[in-house]
């Protein structure tokens, strides 16, 4: 099963946890990356997810970040195919990186492409029916779960 986490996603373990939401979300992507570790789900990684962790000014945000990328199964690259989805799915409503990400996990034929980006994940289920499935942790870690 191929998972495509957004980086929202992948950082999620290092957002401030005083927070109910985000410490129940920590557990839910924990819990994906052990199903990664276990051969179980298999992420993907872009050039966008790559772009977009080397901008990121936190060193340990960096590192930890580039850590998960580097377990990924695949890193999908930009292509005439991924630009034409991301145009499209920019001219439905995304923002441009969020649409490039989306277009980058369809590329890839992911399962499900998983973001904490609430606005996200609402504004791409109006626009993009799937595959891949468009899910939160806590949808994702229930679908796949033990």
């Amino acid at each position: 099963m191929l998972v495509y986490l957004d980086l929202c996603s992948i950082q999620r373990p290092l957002d401030d946890q005083t927070q109910l939401r985000i410490r129940v979300e920590t557990a839910a992507v924990l819990g994906i990356l052990a199903l990664s570790r276990s051969g179980q789900v298999q992420l993907l990684s872009s050039d966008a997810l790559l772009y977009e962790t080397v901008q990121n000014p936190y060193p340990d945000r960096q590192a930890q970040a580039l850590g998960v990328l580097g377990s990924a199964v695949r890193t999908v690259r930009l292509s005439p195919a991924v630009e034409l989805t991301a145009h499209a799915l920019a001219a439905g409503g995304l923002k441009p990186l969020d649409a490039l990400h989306l277009a980058f996990a369809v590329e890839a034929g992911a399962d499900y492409f998983c973001t904490c980006d609430d606005r996200l994940l609402r504004r791409a289920r109006a626009v993009h029916s799937g595959p891949p499935k468009l899910v939160d942790p806590l949808e994702l870690i229930a679908e796949i779960g033990p």
